[in-house]
């Protein structure tokens, strides 16, 4: 699974990271918790909320965002954009 990582500030994008890691033994969803935390560490920001909202955009477009409402601690950007590839 590759998941790829973007931080938006207004228009531009501040920062990208891809963060690939295969483990035929855990689940979709294990596999998915397990990059995200990663993809957060390499772009060193804790992770957000996971919304209800999150996990529908994410089954139906592969991708989802999240604003900075969603982060405990104060960020320097509008949005952190997630995506997965095949």
């Amino acid at each position: 699974m590759k998941l790829i990582g973007k931080l938006i500030d207004g228009t531009t994008i501040v920062n990208e990271k891809v963060v690939e890691k295969k483990d035929k033994d855990l689940s979709f969803r294990d596999l998915l918790e397990t990059n995200f935390i990663a993809l957060c560490k390499e772009l060193d920001i804790s992770a957000p909320l996971w919304l209800k909202r999150n996990t529908t955009e994410f089954a139906r477009f592969q991708k989802t965002f999240f604003t900075r409402d969603q982060f405990i601690e104060s960020v320097k950007f509008d949005k952190f954009e997630i995506k997965i590839e095949y």
